[in-house]
């Protein structure tokens, strides 16, 4: 499959379990080493980079399953990831500063002295976002950040999606809850065993009979909307 990410756009990926969306993002950040084809960030071959070296260069993610340091507090968890980050600093101070930042930005700077793992699992979803954000990124990829979330949680981390691409932060999104990826994306890409079914916007989307089909096992019907 072939595909480009639009800067400053939030590029949905979805397609049916075992696609190939979580396999996808770690191919992109250096978790997994592509046995073929090139990867290319910012016009330079980032293929098979290690993703130490990809933070470093503005690629950070979240994962599905969250796992924060849980004997941490919220702010060390932040704090830690600043000093691995594309613009790591020395000072405490400084580092303290930065993690404030993205706490403030996801909504959970009036928790900071709370360990990670006394929070509910709306939270340390935000607070794995946080310390993606704290490694200072260009491009983030969020694998199922709204996984498992009540509805009110998921307008929330709607908002806070909106509020990072309101930076200039690119967002690469993977997720199941359909009414949250037509409602916020500004292009989707379809994958079906591997390969690119799709492209479009979220209403060429919806109205692809190969998407309807992929999703429902027949041509009738629709991709559900927002």
């Amino acid at each position: 499959m072939s595909f480009d990410v639009p800067e400053k756009q939030i590029c949905g990926f979805i397609g049916p379990n075992g696609a190939g969306k979580t396999t996808l993002f770690s191919l992109i950040t250096g978790a997994i080493r592509p046995s073929s084809g090139k990867i290319h960030f910012r016009g330079n071959d980032v293929t098979g980079m290690d993703s130490a070296r990809l933070v470093k260069k503005g690629v950070a993610r979240t994962h599905q399953i969250v796992r924060p340091f849980r004997q941490l507090t919220v702010l060390e968890n932040v704090q830690l990831a600043v000093h691995y980050g594309r613009r790591a600093v020395l000072r405490a101070a400084a580092a303290r500063e930065h993690a404030m930042e993205s706490l403030k930005l996801v909504g959970l700077d009036h928790k900071v002295n709370r360990l990670a793992a006394v929070l509910s699992l709306g939270e340390q979803k935000r607070l794995e976002v946080a310390r993606a954000l704290a490694t200072a990124p260009e491009l983030i990829l969020l694998d199922e950040i709204c996984g498992g979330l009540t509805a009110s949680e998921t307008r929330a981390m709607m908002g806070l999606l909106q509020r990072i691409r309101e930076t200039g932060t690119t967002i690469m999104y993977v997720e199941h809850d359909m009414k949250a990826i037509m409602t916020i994306c500004d292009r989707i890409t379809v994958l079906n065993f591997g390969q690119k079914l799709a492209e479009g916007t979220p209403a060429e989307i919806q109205n692809n009979p190969a998407v309807v089909e992929a999703y429902l096992g027949t041509s009738e019907g629709s991709v559900p909307s927002a």
